[in-house]
């Protein structure tokens, strides 16, 4: 069951950090005033001249609120996945939450939608959904009564 965990540990890490990088590189677009540079980076398989015009700034609070979101989602996720190595339940329970939720959001609204390539996002609700499993499965497996 241990190595399930630390399967799960190197996969939040992985979802974390792109999570985190996507974060930056979003709220990025709206401190310089480039708005559409932040829709078009996340609505990536969306044609950008499409998306290229004049957003009202609160279409730009928005899309940084969503930046400031993946962020902190992504060092929550990435500071669990070090407790999930030894099999922390709460960390387990944390990082799938707030990983798994927001992968939810993204694959019902962006994915669904066709608004999205496969790389990166489909990928990162694979890679989220499969840590989930790993170390659902090695806590329940594990905590099983005998």
């Amino acid at each position: 069951m241990k190595s399930l965990f630390k399967v799960s540990t190197v996969l939040w890490i992985i979802w974390g950090l792109v999570h985190i990088l996507a974060g930056v590189m979003t709220m990025k677009g709206i401190l310089t005033a480039d708005i559409s540079s932040s829709i078009i980076g996340i609505a990536d398989a969306v044609n950008p001249e499409d998306l290229r015009m004049e957003y009202p700034a609160a279409a730009g609070a928005v899309i940084g609120q969503h930046g400031f979101n993946l962020l902190w989602i992504g060092l929550v996720t990435v500071i669990s996945s070090f407790f999930i190595w030894k099999g922390n339940k709460n960390a387990i329970f944390l990082a799938a939450i707030c990983g798994g939720f927001a992968d939810l959001g993204y694959f019902l609204f962006l994915d669904l939608g066709g608004f999205v390539k496969f790389v990166p996002g489909t990928i990162m609700t694979f890679i989220s959904s499969l840590a989930i499993i790993t170390s659902f499965y090695a806590h329940f497996k594990g905590n099983k009564v005998k």
